[in-house]
């Protein structure tokens, strides 16, 4: 069985201290630590938080981003260097950078990102200012050089090694002037991921990161890829989404190719989850999507795990 790690990462230095930070105490309380294999990895803290604007990339907190980042990076490295899988909690999207840092000091890898948003934003477009919605762009290599170039290694993964998957903002991020995605980055959004139905998708979202050249995968998970309906509890609300199976079979499909090297949650806001009911099912439904990581198909009672509803 292969040992899961999981690191807390309660940055919000790309976004701001609405509750985010809270994401790894809610889930681990959920008994996401009770996976068989799963152990836990460390807990970074961030730097303190800065509200104002860097006039210089008019990004917030981008030195403590970077410097975080390589922290991050060195607790992952750790991690991949024991043979364990790491499940990194947020936090914000930011710490993709660390998390990408990591494999990146390792050679060529790919990148499976199921977010609601694209996070392409360039700063001059981005209203806050937030790393947040700029994360794809970053690891991309597109943006402040003090983000793209940690360690003289960017870009942190190639357009053609990436998978976005799921997103439902594009008219939103073209009305506010977001750069477009380039063409060399494989863009299936939520129309085109409910066409050919999320397992079919995830499937061939798995082949396209296989096919090439990298070593492996990483997989983002921002919890607004989820249905509204089923996810409210997060900062920026859309509708529409993946349901609970859908995600649950994205992930499965996702960790059941030996080439997943890890796997990060972020933006689950446990402030706007005040019952704890949303943690508790995020909790399960990772737990199900790892199943397919430690080989543990069945639930306890040794039926087969069915879909969530």
């Amino acid at each position: 069985m292969r040992q899961i790690a999981i690191i807390e990462a309660p940055s919000v230095l790309g976004l701001r201290p609405s509750g985010v930070q809270d994401l790894p105490t809610a889930l681990l309380d959920a008994g996401l630590l009770d996976h068989p294999g799963a152990v836990r990895g460390g807990r970074l803290e961030a730097p303190p938080y800065e509200p104002e604007r860097d006039p210089g990339t008019g990004v917030l907190n981008p030195g403590a981003i970077a410097g975080y980042s390589v922290l991050l990076a060195d607790a992952v490295g750790d991690a991949l260097d024991r043979g364990a899988f790491p499940l990194v909690l947020g936090g914000d999207c930011s710490i993709l950078l660390g998390n990408l840092l990591a494999l990146r000091r390792r050679g060529r890898h790919g990148l499976l990102f199921l977010d609601g948003h694209t996070d392409f934003y360039q700063p001059a477009a981005e209203p806050l200012g937030e790393a947040a919605s700029m994360d794809l762009a970053l690891v991309t290599g597109r943006g402040p050089r003090l983000l793209t170039d940690l360690e003289g290694r960017g870009p942190l993964v190639r357009d053609e090694d990436v998978v976005a998957f799921g997103f439902r903002d594009s008219a939103e991020s073209a009305e506010a002037g977001m750069q477009p995605l380039p063409a060399g980055l494989h863009a299936v959004d939520l129309d085109a991921v409910r066409a050919v139905g999320a397992h079919a998708a995830a499937r061939d979202a798995v082949a396209r990161l296989t096919g090439g050249a990298s070593a492996g995968y990483w997989v983002h998970l921002d919890a607004d890829v989820l249905d509204d309906a089923v996810m409210p509890a997060v900062d920026y609300r859309r509708p529409g989404g993946l349901s609970w199976s859908e995600l649950e079979s994205v992930l499965r499909t996702a960790l059941a190719d030996e080439r997943a090297t890890g796997l990060d949650v972020t933006i689950f806001n446990p402030r706007l989850d005040p019952d704890g009911g949303i943690a508790a099912r995020l909790t399960e439904c990772l737990r199900r999507g790892l199943s397919a990581l430690t080989g543990q198909g069945s639930s306890p009672g040794g039926e087969e795990d069915g879909p969530l509803p």
